[in-house]
């Protein structure tokens, strides 16, 4: 069950990619929402939240407009392979409980998705079932909203089982109260002697069967999560740092990855290209050698279903010594960006960790902007395309890390210890080096597990 009845192109025999028609709801209710700024509810609830008890005097959080979220709308439509057939914005001052857009809306938006051969709507809103379900009564296409859409691309995405099964939780929680009312056969219980008919018998059948998927389900993360654990303690008896990629969707982040490991990890400009994540081993300058991971990419309004799935291999941000927060320097929407993945941080407890901010593709900016940009303790630019910043950002990882950190140490072995002079040239900076009685005298940079190797020939 790991492909639900919410996917966007339905089966590849088919000759075309599916139309789909974009809706967006700008919802201008709420106080101090200007005309210019206004939100979609999605994004201000997520204000809302967040914000708790903030004062007045709080800096603002950069919030998507209704445009700009619509505009995400069509990338993730794209991802998913699906082709645009027409988009509509509509500006309310409240959401209509049973349609979110209203009944003349929806006739209007019924007669332009025919008129454009629309096979499916998409709505840039969570919908509730009844929502979906009154909707798909008037217009009579299928209707997606934008978690579905999500959880379609995360499908799509994931290679390895454990991706697999994640994205199968995932869906199967986002399913479970939506089943009442998803056609005939699963008709909710009427009102009154002699109505308790078969569809009461299937929903709760249906019902049955996902309860039981789902804790299979969670018993198999959950061994993928012993087996995680069990890993990442043989990890952490060796002195080896962990650096966690996080970010945007599409930030750059799987580029930036090959191009500090040399690894073939796939990047792709769609969004959600990677899931699985990926462990590979990096030299600092100093000759440590840290971990690297490679992480899901965030997006505003993560589906929460998603976030509890993906903690198995979330967890790998948790306990990195190190986050690498990467953005995308030439988009308009960077800080709006910045702030939803500062958001996911949080949920995951993950926000007080040693971060270092890497504004990646800088070679998409103007000359003038570019030469503009300076480097500070806290932010590194680069460009993971074509590699410029990758050496700084490299000695920026080795001057924040404080795991397993580098002193200078004099050192007098004996020539056959052949072993500990490998070892010493494979792990350490060596300054100088001389040959005397059987004994090579050097002066070298290495770090504190490899001095605690060699300690009995450090000279004091």
């Amino acid at each position: 069950m790991r492909r639900s009845g919410s996917s966007v192109v339905r089966n590849t025999r088919e000759a075309r990619p599916e139309r789909a028609f974009l809706i967006g709801v700008d919802c201008r209710a709420r106080a101090g929402a200007s005309a210019k700024g206004s939100l979609t509810s999605g994004a201000r609830a997520a204000r809302e939240s967040s914000a708790g008890s903030a004062t007045s005097k709080a800096p603002r959080i950069p919030e998507f407009s209704a445009q700009e979220s619509l505009d995400e709308l069509r990338s993730l439509a794209s991802s998913a392979g699906a082709e645009i057939a027409g988009e509509l914005l509509q500006r309310r001052d409240r959401l209509d409980p049973a349609t979110l857009i209203g009944k003349g809306k929806l006739q209007e938006l019924a007669g332009a998705a025919a008129s454009v051969s629309a096979d499916l709507l998409l709505f840039d809103h969570d919908l509730t079932a009844s929502q979906q379900r009154n909707i798909e009564n008037v217009v009579h296409t299928r209707v997606i909203d934008r978690t579905q859409l999500i959880l379609d691309i995360f499908a799509r995405h994931a290679r390895t089982r454990e991706g697999q099964l994640q994205v199968e939780l995932a869906q199967l929680e986002y399913l479970l109260p939506r089943l009442a009312g998803r056609g005939v056969e699963m008709s909710q219980l009427g009102g009154g002697i002699g109505t308790r008919g078969p569809g009461e018998t299937q929903l709760e059948t249906d019902r049955r069967k996902i309860y039981r998927r789902i804790r299979h389900v969670k018993e198999q993360i959950e061994n993928v999560r012993r087996i995680r654990a069990q890993q990442r303690q043989r990890r952490e008896s060796v002195p080896v740092a962990t650096v966690a990629l996080v970010g945007y969707t599409n930030a750059g982040k799987s580029t930036l990855f090959n191009a500090l490991t040399q690894a073939a990890v796939l990047a792709s400009p769609k969004m959600f290209a990677t899931l699985d994540p990926t462990i590979r081993a990096v030299t600092l300058p100093s000759r440590r050698k840290v971990l690297l991971s490679d992480t899901v990419g965030f997006i505003r309004n993560l589906p929460h279903t998603l976030v509890s799935a993906f903690r198995a291999t979330l967890e790998e941000v948790q306990r990195a010594a190190l986050i690498l927060q990467v953005s995308d320097a030439s988009s308009a929407l960077s800080a709006e960006q910045d702030a939803q993945v500062e958001k996911v941080l949080q949920e995951l407890e993950a926000e007080k960790k040693p971060r270092l901010r890497v504004r990646n593709k800088i070679d998409l900016l103007g000359a003038v902007q570019r030469d503009a940009l300076r480097d500070d303790a806290s932010t590194v630019h680069v460009s993971a395309s074509k590699g410029i910043g990758i050496s700084t950002l490299l000695d920026r990882i080795d001057q924040t890390l404080e795991e397993d950190r580098p002193s200078r140490i004099h050192l007098r072995i004996p020539q056959k210890e052949g072993k500990a002079l490998a070892l010493l040239e494979a792990r350490a900076r060596i300054y100088s080096r001389q040959y005397k009685d059987g004994l090579v005298e050097l002066e070298a940079e290495a770090p504190a597990s490899l001095a605690r190797r060699l300690r009995e020939w450090v000279v004091a």
